[in-house]
């Protein structure tokens, strides 16, 4: 429909509206919707015409007018509600002259009607209304029935037009609350506790991002949108809860991407006294459990590619990765600088080999990794909240899942040493010096909760938005993210 077009059906609708508002006309609110559209159907949706005849099952549903047909002194309209769809029968004689308020109906007014259930020549479950009233009338036309909203970026900024007009992407948000629901689930069975932690942060800390930033004027003081609850979450094990975990919004001040929204949703969860094996299989079950919640098989297609989901995922050392796929043995930290040479790696002058060799393997692993697997064996110096492993100091306790070629969860043992800990705060504030804004601050509170002895934990982080992506075959996030972030 072009503007002109556009115009004049305003104007009309606008018309339409100043008649009824002299008529009484007040918006009401006063409807009482008994049933949803779907339970008619499933519950009475077999029923034989003779059957509804005998029931004399009475209806009382409110949904938006979709479909409209005038055939003189009848009227057909196909009304929607959250949960589907299905036609009402307006007649002269049932409505006399309140016919011509139906005829009038536009398509997207929302109406309450009331009325029994029959079948119509044609066999289908059908509400001979009775009465009805206009609760709302649309102003703005609906998009074309056949094709809807087109325009992509439409979508996103009018996301209330997709899903008025498209059950798919309705379906979408339904799947993603499923996938929440089965997450919860699996850790209020392991015993874990839901617990919510400040979106606001003294000190911006938790995860290696730019934070955004904002201004409390009463304490007249400068306070950050959280990039991670991580130190508060472990705050809680310092304090003497075992099992904690929160589902949340974090906030990164990044650039915007398919994969990267400036907020996004992520799941965190802490376990004191857990082990690294035992997180891992948990990891694997709720990401499984996730793909189950909203589809019939673990054996999925994503981005037009076969994904099994169903086996248990492989487990492999990040260097180990990097030297199979350069054909490059990475023993020592002269070896590590040769391949990043070797490959055409620009290498800062602040990297150490354990930064030169995690960009080894950004660069020329990750996109790779298609099939579920679990990178282990993360460098000391792009890890400042890991526990160093015992035989090598040098590597962390840490694992992140990549699926599909993407990073979807990051774990670990638990540093809580608290003089290491600090000295990693250091070594981050060193990189802020030298110009790296996703530095971690330095945080005195979570040093000084750590002096009083948080027990050994594992703890994970995993993004909601990417599995929910996965699971319903999206490649973009803001097709899984209601109102998305957009320049």
């Amino acid at each position: 429909m072009d503007t002109k077009d556009l115009s004049k059906v305003q104007k009309d609708r606008n018309v339409k509206l100043e008649k009824l508002r002299s008529e009484g006309f007040d918006y009401p609110n006063d409807f009482e919707k008994k049933y949803d559209i779907s339970y008619l159907v499933e519950k009475f949706g077999n029923f034989s015409k003779s059957e509804l005849e005998k029931k004399n099952q009475m209806a009382s549903n409110a949904g938006r007018v979709v479909l409209k047909r005038e055939m003189g002194k009848v009227v057909f309209i196909t009304i929607e509600d959250f949960s589907g769809r299905i036609q009402a029968y307006f007649s002269k004689n049932n409505l006399e002259e309140r016919l011509e308020e139906v005829k009038d109906l536009d398509l997207g007014d929302i109406v309450g009607i009331e009325g029994a259930l029959f079948r119509t020549k044609t066999d289908e479950l059908t509400i001979e209304v009775k009465d009805f009233k206009l609760l709302t009338k649309s102003l703005n036309p609906m998009p074309e029935k056949h094709a809807g909203l087109t325009d992509i970026e439409t979508i996103y900024r009018q996301r209330y037009v997709d899903l008025m007009s498209n059950k798919d992407s309705r379906e979408v948000f339904v799947k993603r609350n499923k996938i929440v629901q089965s997450i919860r689930k699996n850790l209020e069975e392991a015993g874990f506790l839901e617990v919510e932690t400040p979106m606001m942060h003294p000190i911006p800390g938790g995860a290696n991002a730019k934070p955004f930033k904002t201004h409390h004027n009463a304490l007249d003081k400068e306070l950050f949108l959280r990039i991670a609850p991580e130190l508060y979450l472990k705050r809680l094990l310092v304090g003497g809860f075992e099992k904690v975990f929160e589902i949340n919004r974090n906030f990164r001040n990044e650039g915007l991407s398919t994969i990267h929204n400036p907020e996004f949703t992520m799941l965190e969860f802490y376990e004191a006294y857990g082990s690294l094996e035992k997180t891992t299989r948990f990891v694997q079950k709720l990401v499984q459990d996730s793909i189950s919640a909203v589809n019939d098989s673990l054996s999925i297609i994503y981005e037009d590619k076969e994904l099994n989901l169903e086996s248990d995922f492989e487990v492999k050392s990040l260097k180990d990765l990097v030297q199979e796929k350069l054909n490059m043995v990475l023993d020592t930290e002269k070896q590590i600088f040769d391949a990043a040479k070797k490959t055409g790696l620009k290498v800062k002058s602040d990297w150490g080999w354990g930064k030169v060799l995690l960009e080894l393997f950004e660069e020329h692993v990750e996109k790779n990794l298609w099939s579920p697997t679990f990178v282990k064996d993360y460098p000391y110096e792009v890890s400042p909240l890991s526990r160093r492993k015992n035989e090598n100091k040098g590597y962390t306790d840490r694992i992140e899942l990549f699926i599909a070629g993407r990073e979807f969860a990051n774990f670990f043992c638990e540093l809580n040493d608290p003089i290491d800990q600090e000295e990693r705060f250091d070594m981050q504030l060193k990189q802020k010096d030298l110009g790296d804004q996703e530095a971690m601050a330095f945080d005195d509170d979570y040093i000084n909760a750590l002096k009083y002895g948080m027990p050994p934990a594992t703890g994970v982080g995993l993004g909601i938005d990417r599995l929910v992506m996965l699971a319903t075959n999206k490649s973009s996030i803001r097709d899984v993210v209601l109102f998305p972030t957009l320049k």
